[in-house]
């Protein structure tokens, strides 16, 4: 099962969930300190990423594991309030550039092709204090910051991620409220900030096209987390439209406007306009587009960047208390099926990956697609033998070929989460998912390799698995 040749096999991290040093040279606070300083058991044993895996004092422990697994490609985040502490170029941390420089410059050294993301979920907190994402001048904040990174990386850098995962942070931040800044606007305020998100990308992308490209030659998309939904009852009508609504709201959401036609899916906008006006309100709870906007929106991505982790059975569930709320908006219920295995949160469900992979082939024109992250958690923390953990990356590689070889897919570059256990967001430490353990009790923070990292490595020398398909 060889891969086609040049294809990427990289590993992914971000920069709050590994680098610590939060508030080291410099460095401005993120709403991810803030938050977790803030305590409340909104974090797994109210743990914080002030030190986490170290990376910012111990860049060169982890370039020995990127060396040791042979990747292609590295995947990182860049903290924004490290280079700019209050969010604007007013004041630019010359000790932040040198860090990013440094890891930069090492990577091509070592023959290892850098992805570099903006935005990791990690906003300064003093862009949070005017709005955050709520706000619309955060569009401007953000387009400024990727011009700065952009002219200052952008020589090297040829592979870049404006935003990881919008439609998580929209959810998880501002609509529930269980990441910073952690108040809820149930129903409104993940649809605001998702607006303010792809407004935000595309005028980056616009910035780099205008500015960058010419010269720089590189290319910029944003990475959309999307699981695979299927019906729960394959003959059940209304369980197969619940299925598609499960993807329009998750990943079409975001994937129409930039890859199609500047605008969300026809059924997200009826469906929120149909409950908001059950509800009361004088018109939907998703803003909308002008004309103007959807045209600088169309077209603002250089390739297709997906992050897939699990997939769920989908059944319709009628929101008849009319409550207000995304979730209660898609009018679905998801559970797994009893018989996938799970790993802490994940189910694993290998074959989800090569159907999400041809929808995206089938529906977006085929793109070339980046797998940009994808993983499992170790199931038992305490011991580096991950052999079950293994065997189903395995068999995710396996789906990944047929996606190539059978359908035709488009892809190019699969890059694992992660490189190194670190800082899993509300569930601090407890969830691993590095190929590298990180004992996060040893203040020097030692890598040691799981088993799937020295299989990992085989895979990358063989340029894919050993059995036919």
């Amino acid at each position: 099962m060889a891969f086609p040749a040049g294809f990427g096999w990289g590993a992914s991290t971000a920069a709050y969930q590994v680098e610590g040093g939060w508030d080291a040279d410099g460095k401005g606070p993120s709403v991810w300190d803030t938050f977790t300083h803030q305590g409340g058991e909104r974090v797994f044993q109210n743990q914080t990423g002030d030190v986490a895996c170290g990376s910012y004092t111990l860049w060169e422990e982890d370039l020995k594991c990127i060396k040791q697994l042979g990747l292609t490609h590295y995947r990182f985040s860049l903290s924004w309030s490290r280079l700019l502490p209050d969010g604007t170029t007013g004041f630019i941390n010359q000790k932040g550039k040198y860090y990013y420089n440094k890891i930069i410059d090492d990577l091509l050294t070592n023959g290892v092709i850098p992805i570099v993301t903006l935005y990791h979920f990690d906003l300064p907190q003093a862009l949070e204090d005017k709005g955050g994402w709520l706000s619309e001048a955060i569009i401007e904040s953000f387009d400024k910051y990727a011009r700065f990174c952009f002219s200052t990386f952008g020589d090297r850098v040829k592979q870049w991620i404006t935003i990881n995962e919008p439609n998580i942070l929209a959810i998880m931040a501002y609509d529930l409220g269980v990441f910073p800044p952690g108040v809820p606007h149930f129903g409104t305020g993940g649809y605001q900030a998702a607006h303010n998100l792809i407004k935000a990308h595309a005028r980056s992308w616009h910035s780099y096209d205008s500015l960058f490209r010419k010269e720089q030659k590189g290319m910029v998309s944003l990475a959309i987390f999307a699981g695979w939904a299927e019906p729960a009852d394959t003959n059940s009508v209304s369980d197969q439209e619940a299925a598609k609504r499960a993807i329009a709201f998750c990943l079409d959401f975001f994937a129409k406007p930039i890859f199609i036609d500047g605008d969300y899916p026809e059924v997200v906008k009826s469906q929120i306009a149909f409950m908001s006006k059950k509800q009361g309100y004088p018109s939907s709870r998703l803003p909308e587009f002008t004309e103007e906007e959807k045209r600088m929106i169309k077209g603002t991505a250089d390739f297709f960047a997906v992050q897939y982790y699990t997939s769920r059975l989908v059944k319709y569930q009628e929101n008849k208390k009319e409550e207000v709320g995304f979730l209660q908006d898609v009018e679905l219920q998801v559970f797994p099926d009893p018989s996938w295995k799970r790993l802490d949160w994940v189910y694993v469900v290998p074959w989800g990956i090569r159907k999400l992979l041809k929808y995206i082939k089938d529906t977006y024109n085929n793109p070339v697609i980046y797998i940009t992250e994808n993983g499992l958690p170790q199931g038992d923390p305490a011991s580096l033998d991950d052999t079950q953990r293994w065997e189903y990356f395995r068999q995710t590689f396996q789906e990944l070929f047929k996606a190539i070889q059978l359908d035709k897919v488009n892809l190019k570059l699969y890059c694992a989460w992660s490189l190194l256990d670190n800082f899993e967001w509300t569930q601090g430490y407890s969830s691993r998912f590095g190929f590298f353990h990180v004992d996060f009790e040893d203040p020097a923070r030692p890598r040691v390799p799981y088993t799937s990292a020295k299989e990992y490595a085989k895979i990358i020398r063989n340029n894919g698995l050993k059995e036919s398909l």
